[in-house]
Parts: C-alpha cells; sequence; structure tokens
C-alpha cells in the first residue's frame, strides 16, 4: 500500500520469524539480499552496530554506471524475533525515513510486516521504495529457503 507519508508491504516467508529476523541484521545474509538480485552490497561495505542506539551503514551498488547508493541510520528498536525499527538516509542527506518490521509467526512460516515512513519521499518515489522492497523480499525468500 502506498500512502503520502510512506509504504507498507505484507509478505509471508516459509521460515520461523528467528530466521527472518536474523536476516536483516547478519550482514552476509543482508548483503545477499537487500536490494535485490540485480543490486550489489559489498559485504565490506556493511556495519551493523545491532543494538537500540547502534548505528549501521551500508553501499548498494546498481550497476550498469548508475550511482550507488550509501545508507546510514540507528537502530531505535531491536526485539528478537519480533520487531525491528531503523532510520534510514542517502547520504548526503539527513532525512531519516524510518523503517519498522513486524514479524509474527503464522501457520507455516513469517508474516513480516514492513513499513517505510517519513514522509520525505513524494508518492510516486514511495511507489518506487515499494516496488523495491517487494523485489529484496523475493530475494530474502530464496535465502530463507536455501
Amino acid at each position: 500500500m502506498i500512502e503520502t507519508t510512506g509504504s507498507t508491504v505484507t509478505r509471508v516467508f516459509a521460515a520461523p520469524s528467528g530466521a527472518v529476523f536474523d536476516a536483516w541484521v547478519t550482514p552476509a545474509s543482508l548483503a545477499t539480499w537487500w536490494g535485490g538480485p540485480d543490486i550489489q552490497v559489498p559485504l565490506d561495505s556493511l556495519a551493523l552496530d545491532v543494538r537500540p542506539g547502534g548505528l549501521w551503514n551500508a553501499t548498494m551498488i546498481l550497476g550498469n554506471g548508475m550511482p550507488g547508493f550509501h545508507w546510514r541510520g540507528e537502530y531505535l528498536e531491536v526485539d528478537r524475533p519480533n520487531r525491528l525499527v531503523v532510520t534510514m538516509t542517502n547520504e548526503p542527506g539527513d532525512e531519516r525515513e524510518l523503517l519498522t518490521v513486524v514479524l509474527t509467526a503464522v501457520d507455516g512460516g513469517t508474516e513480516l510486516r514492513f513499513a517505510q515512513t517519513g514522509g520525505h519521499l513524494s508518492p510516486e518515489q514511495y511507489e518506487g521504495t515499494a516496488a523495491g522492497w517487494l523485489i529484496a523480499f523475493d530475494a530474502l525468500n530464496t535465502v530463507l529457503a536455501e
């Protein structure tokens, strides 16, 4: 769903909530799925201090001569395996979006409810971010199935 202040995505994975949570906070896993199969996130570009108040950063390389993204943010809530809340900004900007991941055990796996909010993007940009997250979550599904 796309809103003027953010976007939300819901997805069910055939994996326990601990595995889905860990895929968000383990550098080797995050580097594999974040951005989807056509985007590289070099493992050496990731720094994850997974605790409330801890900082994180990552670089996405888009390829085809397009500029990459240098993301950074702060962990606000870390409640394994239920909830993860982080801020995210694209350098050099300081406007922070809020990423909220809520994981709930369901029959056969885990429901992920994801929201990106903040109101710093246009509705069209939120639509684009939602599409990007759907691609990334397809890649996450592949990682979890392995």
